[in-house]
């Protein structure tokens, strides 16, 4: 299939794909034109793609670990680095909640003070 194809059916735009492309995340093959042909199995890879960046992953650590992911087989460099991404994602969640209760601390105390009405500008 073609790029704008696979855009279609995955809901991801042409500039995502070529680049998955150019990060290695993704592969086409070319025809004498140059145009870029996928095999059917890239609208799984393309989801698998989308569900590891929602994960949190970046692009630099989806690449080395991808054959791991799509084959199944699972390499002790595989653990290591998937840990590692799943403690980053900890400290990540942990500072967005102390960020959220300082913000709820200041919405609480700006209510007791104002009564609810609204903050003087």
């Amino acid at each position: 299939m073609r790029i704008g194809e696979l855009a279609a059916r995955t809901g991801v735009s042409v500039r995502a794909l070529r680049y998955y492309e150019e990060q290695h995340l993704l592969a086409a093959e070319r025809t004498a034109s140059g145009q870029r042909v996928y095999p059917e199995s890239a609208v799984e890879r393309v989801r698998l793609i989308r569900r590891l960046f929602a994960a949190g992953l970046a692009s630099k650590a989806i690449e080395p670990i991808m054959p791991c992911v799509v084959s199944g087989e699972v390499v002790p460099e595989l653990l290591e680095r998937l840990r590692a991404e799943r403690e980053r994602l900890d400290a990540e969640i942990d500072e967005r909640v102390a960020a959220r209760d300082r913000l709820d601390a200041i919405l609480a105390a700006a209510d007791a003070a104002h009564q609810g009405r609204p903050c003087p500008r």
